[in-house]
């Protein structure tokens, strides 16, 4: 796909998603990247009711290391993988008390070295809260972007590498939201809506499909 056909789904996102933005709801990078953790395997729904409640008085890391592992883990249960989030969230915390003076660092390599912290968490984080350009690539910008062809990837790490390359930096971060409101409202996975899809006409999987009905 040349940047020519790249630049014209960028524009037709554009004009479909004005309103794309982070789902999750957060008033600092802590809250975002708690979020953000919890948000594995839930939907962001279900997060921000979580975190609704659970920022009330549990909302730096300070406060949070002063619930146990058992104590946190009932406040997110309805979030799945409460154990072992629980556990990534209370380490996580205390690695930023002690190495960070309770702040989030601003950078990719700080970011993974925290405990639970892959770069899709990293890159929200530092797209959302810090403003720095970044694809955070989770399952809907995985499977919309190879759908698409702007890029090809067998993983995450390397779909985020060819966005990274066949789109201009400072488009990165909003064509992270664009992708995902995308994948949650036509391109989804069981089922695509190719039929209301703006981007059908730009789309390889659309094409290749046209193409198998044709034979």
């Amino acid at each position: 796909m040349n940047n020519k056909n790249i630049d014209e789904i960028l524009k037709i996102l554009g004009e479909t998603y004005p309103e794309a933005k982070c789902a999750l709801q957060f008033r600092s990078p802590y809250e975002l990247l708690l979020a953000t953790i919890l948000s594995a395997q839930c939907t962001d729904v279900r997060v921000n009711k979580v975190t609704s409640e659970l920022y009330k008085k549990f909302n730096t890391p300070e406060k949070i290391l002063e619930l146990t592992e058992h104590e946190l883990g009932e406040k997110i249960k309805s979030c799945g993988l409460y154990r072992n989030k629980s556990k990534n969230i209370l380490a996580m915390s205390r690695v930023l008390v002690k190495d960070y003076n309770g702040e989030v660092p601003g950078s990719m390599e700080e970011l993974l070295k925290l405990p639970g912290v892959g770069r899709k968490t990293a890159n929200v984080v530092l797209s959302n809260a810090f403003g720095i350009p970044a694809i955070a690539v989770d399952t809907h910008v995985f499977r919309v972007s190879n759908r698409l062809g702007i890029a090809k990837g067998s993983t995450p790490g390397k779909v985020e590498m060819e966005l990274m390359n066949n789109i201009p930096r400072n488009m990165w971060s909003i064509t992270h939201h664009y992708l995902i409101w995308h994948g949650r409202r036509i391109c989804k996975s069981r089922k695509p809506d190719c039929e209301r899809c703006p981007l059908a006409l730009n789309c390889d999987y659309f094409s290749n499909e046209a193409d198998t009905k044709m034979k």
